[in-house]
């Protein structure tokens, strides 16, 4: 009588968000799966990849993994030099980021200009995503350099900003405070074009909560730039009232109007709407029907801490995963492992516990890490 039994299969779906400054989101879930395949046991390892965005940078990159199609282009970077951006476009939806346009990582030599970055590479962007007549743009808001309510992206979408003195104003944050009249252009293409928000940031424009207290530090902002910001986006918000949206005031009390410098402000007075941005690229890319045959789910990101449980794209893929087993890779876990029941996540494995060098700025270290941890987890599935 043959005894002997089929090695058993594992079936892994590795959804993983990007490692930032380190690995984007495909690079992880490549590096992770190429562990994963070389495990060894009583059976095999199957992966699924399927590299995530939550709106944040690697927005486009995800949608493009997902069989969108990458436009490139030349946008104006958020302190006027040329850069080389993406959209994708799948025939309907075109993804757009501020990350790639006017992001962070896009400042020359890495130095923050809090007061003299724009968000006009944006707004760039948007217009080149209208040329191809979308049914639905996704405005993609994490990671943005400046903090000028979307003044720079409403420049580009041919609205005008004049002083007193009647010249045109360039759209950043050292321009808001002089701004004296707004004119309008109005865009039929917008018209027929639903535009969405995928940002999980709910703060306000304005107060102890808005862009310029909360993030405006983080751009490089100074004890006497954040109150000047401040009083600028306010002036913003009453002139644009003045010009003839007579909601600014309410819009920018709105949860998310200060995402991404206030760049949601602006899409908000352009009519778009905000939905978590985790939970929208888990349902574009598809994540619920590319889980249903698979037995274990990968996750991660950077650092797992208190804010992932606040509802940050693992957290969304906890909430989603149905049961599955659910494994976290970060960088760094600030959570002990008391505390992994409420991200419902089985193990987390980090590089910080595989390494004592620093592998955040590391992108050869980290995937050889990832490698590794890829292989102890299918180790311990086999």
């Amino acid at each position: 009588m043959d005894t002997t039994t089929a090695p058993k299969t594992v079936r892994t779906l590795i959804a993983p968000d990007k490692f930032k400054g380190s690995l984007t989101a495909g690079e992880v879930a490549d590096a992770l799966a190429a562990g994963l395949r070389s495990a060894t046991g009583a059976g095999t390892v199957d992966c699924q990849v399927l590299p995530l965005a939550d709106g944040g940078d690697g927005s486009v990159d995800a949608a493009v993994a997902a069989g969108f199609t990458r436009q490139g282009y030349t946008v104006t970077g958020p302190t006027g030099q040329p850069v080389q951006a993406s959209i994708a476009f799948d025939g309907g939806t075109a993804v757009v980021e501020v990350a790639n346009t006017c992001g962070l990582g896009l400042l020359p030599d890495g130095r923050l200009e809090a007061m003299a970055a724009s968000s006009r590479g944006f707004g760039e962007a948007v217009m080149l995503a209208l040329s191809l007549n979308p049914a639905r743009i996704v405005l993609a808001l994490g990671g943005s350099a400046s903090t000028d309510g979307g003044m720079g992206m409403l420049t580009a979408l041919g609205f005008t900003f004049r002083d007193a003195d009647g010249r045109q104003l360039t759209g950043n944050g050292s321009a808001l405070g002089r701004i004296h009249t707004v004119e309008r252009t109005a865009l039929p293409e917008l018209a027929g074009t639903e535009l969405v928000i995928a940002s999980d940031v709910r703060n306000p424009l304005l107060g102890s909560h808005g862009a310029p207290a909360v993030f405006g530090p983080q751009k490089g902002a100074g004890p006497a730039d954040v109150p000047a910001l401040e009083a600028g986006l306010a002036h913003l918000a009453a002139r644009l009232a003045e010009s003839g949206f007579a909601d600014a005031a309410a819009l920018a009390e709105r949860e998310g109007a200060g995402s991404a410098g206030g760049i949601g402000f602006a899409c908000l007075l352009l009519g778009a709407r905000q939905v978590s941005g985790a939970d929208f690229f888990l349902d574009l890319l598809d994540f619920d029907s590319r889980q249903d045959n698979c037995d274990v789910v990968i996750t991660g990101e950077g650092s797992i801490d208190e804010q992932t449980l606040a509802g940050k794209l693992p957290a969304a893929v906890a909430r989603r995963a149905g049961g599955r087993t659910l494994i976290a890779v970060a960088g760094r876990s600030l959570l002990p492992p008391e505390r992994w029941p409420d991200l419902a996540v089985t193990k987390v494995y980090t590089l910080a516990e595989y390494t004592d060098l620093d592998s955040s700025k590391d992108p050869r270290l980290s995937a050889a890490l990832l490698r590794q941890i890829g292989k102890d987890i299918g180790a311990g599935l086999l």
